[in-house]
């Protein structure tokens, strides 16, 4: 029996699809990956599988296969005239009421971090008022990012709870992680992961703040040119090390043509689906169906597993409202910052991409202001590590770090029957340059090979 399926503007759930393809790696498809972190379009790991794309109304066949996908939306920049006042009115008009249908009379958990999109949802609930469990994290040695959250919580009277992720969670969740979402995504980012257990204690339904920071600010930098925007767009998603490894493998799978002029193809055809004029608009638009959607939407699975997900940021109706927006109102967060600071509390709460300063004094981040704080923030770091302690910033040195982290990893990356389809020299090289010359620089690598690892244990059942 034939069955149509339509998916949202920005689906909270990736699905998949056979098409009558030879079943085969889809190795151009991997290098993409390897290099950005993220699949592109409806590609994946097998020609013959492929990932539904959004706002899409899709159509099988009576074995199942699919046969054709047509839009139903598409991305458009159609700016009322309105002033920024009435623009405000209306985003937290349909901010509340999206919330509030979304969790109706259910308890909420609700994540906070140092940033503006959780402290906006944090200011709905508490003027809902629903019951809420607030929650945070941070790194062992690192940002005590749960200090600003717990303040946000406090403020509104939410329960809170603050956890500490700590080094070489992922080894003993790796391989659950990587049934959750398919290996679609690198292993180091999930941090989520390290309290899976804790989550099975609490109680409700997730309201999730991601992509609110990207809907709500400017798409690319004020004088961007046309021609600016392809290269711009290739910088912020290849990764030098990842890009290194991406085209070596090309060699070795003997793939035709050159993976950079490929990689840059795929941007530019994907960017030109999109009819929007305005550059902000357009790349924003691009963003969505891309990052959003292929990587953010990726780990969304996890929250899923253990309790029903909601998503604010990933309403239709948020989505449609975007389209309607002046770009000037949505530049620098302009929305969010004018309704947070309708709440004097919240709004002196540190912002912790300004650091020590909040939403009323944001500005003054610059030199010589920030000078004192900063000279101080290094000091602190240096000593830290003088005393063994290293400062960690990035979720990769929880994982990486240590013997017994080394271990760890060199038993997945040298695992002989991934090396039969990943070259061991290869891998040695990219581990080695990890390890002697520059670690930031490989880490994407050397997570993405770990990724492949898992992905090649768990799904390569035919071995391809």
């Amino acid at each position: 029996m034939s069955q149509t399926i339509t998916t949202q503007i920005l689906p909270t759930q990736q699905q998949f699809a056979k098409i009558k393809e030879a079943h085969a790696l889809h190795h151009e498809a991997i290098c993409v990956f390897l290099a950005t972190g993220f699949f592109l379009d409806q590609d994946t790991f097998w020609k013959d599988e492929v990932c539904l794309l959004p706002a899409h109304i899709h159509k099988f066949d009576d074995e199942g296969f699919l046969t054709s996908s047509s839009p139903w939306f598409e991305w458009h920049y159609s700016p009322r005239a309105i002033t920024f006042e009435t623009a405000l009115e209306e985003y937290v008009a349909l901010l509340t009421k999206v919330m509030n249908d979304q969790v109706a009379d259910r308890s909420v958990i609700l994540p906070i971090s140092g940033g503006l999109d959780s402290r906006s949802q944090a200011k709905v609930l508490k003027d809902l008022g629903v019951s809420v469990q607030a929650y945070s994290y941070s790194f062992s040695g690192g940002y005590p990012e749960h200090q600003i959250a717990k303040q946000i919580a406090e403020t509104c009277n939410f329960s809170f709870q603050h956890f500490l992720i700590k080094e070489g969670y992922l080894w003993d969740c790796i391989d659950d992680l990587a049934l959750i979402n398919g290996c679609h995504s690198e292993f180091t980012h999930p941090r989520q992961m390290a309290i899976l257990q804790d989550y099975k204690n609490m109680q409700g339904v997730f309201s999730l703040g991601h992509w609110g920071d990207v809907l709500f600010d400017r798409g690319v930098p004020a004088g961007t040119s046309e021609t600016d925007v392809v290269p711009m767009l290739y910088k912020k998603m290849v990764k030098p090390k990842g890009f290194e490894l991406a085209e070596k493998l090309w060699g070795v799978w003997g793939l035709t043509g050159n993976f950079k002029d490929y990689l840059v193809g795929r941007i530019e055809n994907s960017l030109n689906t999109i009819s929007i004029d305005n550059l902000s608009a357009k790349v924003r638009a691009f963003k969505t169906s891309q990052w959003a959607h292929r990587w953010t939407t990726t780990n969304l699975s996890i929250f899923e597993s253990v309790h029903p997900i909601t998503l604010p940021y990933y309403d239709n109706r948020m989505l449609e409202f975007i389209c309607t927006i002046p770009e000037v109102f949505l530049a620098d967060r302009k929305l969010q910052i004018a309704h947070l600071k309708q709440d004097t509390a919240l709004a002196h709460i540190t912002w912790q991409d300004h650091k020590p300063y909040n939403l009323t004094n944001y500005h003054k981040n610059k030199l010589p202001n920030n000078l004192l704080y900063r000279v101080k923030s290094k000091l602190k770091r240096e000593l830290q590590g003088l005393l063994g302690r290293p400062y960690v910033q990035r979720n990769w040195e929880l994982q990486f770090e240590g013997k017994v982290n080394k271990k760890e990893l060199e038993h997945y990356l040298f695992d002989a029957d991934f090396n039969s389809w990943i070259p061991k020299t290869l891998i040695a090289e990219v581990y080695s340059n990890f390890k002697t010359i520059d670690r930031v620089g490989y880490s994407h690598a050397v997570s993405m090979l770990l990724t492949l690892s898992l992905w090649h244990k768990h799904f390569n059942n035919n071995g391809i």
